[in-house]
């Protein structure tokens, strides 16, 4: 099902991000980004169906300011400052269980910048890379997949020593290092086929940085799933769980991919 799932789906996602046009991309990222967030706030706000609403009109609010005001710097400190306050007026709006307050106040910020920020990230790598866009994006997703399929592999065969059992009880210490591994030879393999104009020892500490990053995405993730008493967010990718589980680590592999463009990057 897996198998299935990806024959299917990274052709399609290949397409129209090479083919289509930035806002195209950029609407896709929202509806994956609308399901990830019902997806989270399902964990944070169980027994909630208004809050979980509000939730996620404000996670697309903040991938809309991220895309139409990203590049206006009054705008993103607005955001970060106003975000906690509004989060801490919707859960005055919908207290429900007081004991649970706080943590529902510190969901509503922090979800929506992390998802709105990981997802928008992606969108934006896209449309502010100019020609370079597409392969910086497929870099992104290179350094997700690649770290996580090395991780399994080298995990299933190698694995011997616990890396975080509290969180994730499966992985491995030696899975972490095939996984870092598996995402500087996927960005060296970027350097020479699909983003040249990455120099390549940029591309080999990107790999580095950001393929550990994204492994720790993906605890985080896990950490979360754990604290709501889950074992998957969702189920809507077949063989693969839900949203979140499949982009806990292209989240932060796409905003550090995108944070290495704005400042490393010398555009050729």
């Amino acid at each position: 099902m897996r198998l299935l799932s990806a024959l299917i789906g990274v052709p399609a996602i290949l397409a129209l991000l090479y083919l289509g046009p930035a806002w195209g991309w950029a609407i896709f990222l929202a509806v994956a980004l609308i399901v990830g967030a019902i997806e989270f706030f399902g964990m944070t706000h169980p027994q909630d169906g208004p809050s979980r609403i509000l939730g996620v009109g404000v996670t697309l609010a903040v991938m809309a300011v991220l895309w139409f005001f990203g590049t206006d710097a009054r705008a993103l400190v607005a955001l970060v400052f106003l975000l906690p306050t509004v989060a801490l007026f919707l859960t005055l709006f919908r207290l429900g269980s007081i004991e649970t307050a706080a943590l529902r106040a510190a969901a509503m910020g922090f979800g929506p910048l992390w998802l709105g920020g990981g997802l928008g990230s992606l969108a934006l790598l896209r449309r502010d890379a100019g020609d370079s866009g597409p392969g910086f994006v497929v870099l992104a997703l290179v350094l997700s997949w690649f770290s996580d399929t090395g991780a399994y592999f080298a995990g299933r065969f190698l694995g011997k020593h616990k890396l975080y059992e509290a969180v994730s009880p499966k992985k491995t210490i030696e899975g972490a290092i095939g996984g870092l591994a598996a995402a500087v030879i996927g960005a060296v393999v970027g350097h020479y086929v699909y983003v040249k104009s990455l120099p390549l020892n940029h591309a080999i500490v990107l790999g580095l940085v950001a393929g550990a990053l994204g492994q720790a995405g993906d605890l985080a993730e896990s950490m979360i799933k754990r604290s709501a008493g889950v074992k998957d967010s969702g189920g809507i990718v077949p063989g693969h769980g839900g949203i979140l589980d499949r982009v806990d680590a292209l989240m932060v592999t796409g905003t550090f991919t995108y944070i290495y463009v704005l400042f490393f990057w010398v555009r050729p």
